[in-house]
C-alpha cells in the first residue's frame, strides 16, 4: 500500500489513466470489430471504409501509449492484406 503522499498521488494518477485507457482499447476495438464484419461481408467496397475509420483510431492508441506502434503497425497490414485479397 502506498504510504508516502507521492505514492498515494501516483497510486490515483494511474487509476484514472487506467480508465481512460480501457475506453480508448474499447472505442479501438469496436472500429476493428466494425473492418473484421465489412470483411466477413466480401464488400471490399464497405470493408475500404471500415479500414480508413480503423486507422485513425489505431495510431492514436499509439500516440497515446494504449498500443505499441509495431502492434498497430502488423494489425493494419493484416486487414489490408485481407481487403486486397477480396473480389471487387
Amino acid at each position: 500500500m502506498a504510504n508516502t503522499p507521492q505514492a498515494k498521488k501516483r497510486a490515483r494518477q494511474a487509476e484514472r489513466r487506467t480508465e481512460v485507457n480501457k475506453a480508448r482499447r474499447s472505442r479501438i476495438r469496436t472500429f476493428l470489430r466494425k473492418t473484421e464484419e465489412a470483411i466477413a461481408s466480401g464488400d471490399q467496397a464497405v470493408a475500404k471504409e471500415a479500414f480508413k475509420a480503423v486507422q485513425p483510431e489505431l495510431m492514436r492508441g499509439v500516440t497515446k501509449g494504449v498500443y505499441h506502434k509495431n502492434t498497430v503497425a502488423r494489425k493494419l497490414s493484416r486487414l489490408s492484406n485481407r481487403i486486397k485479397g477480396l473480389v471487387a
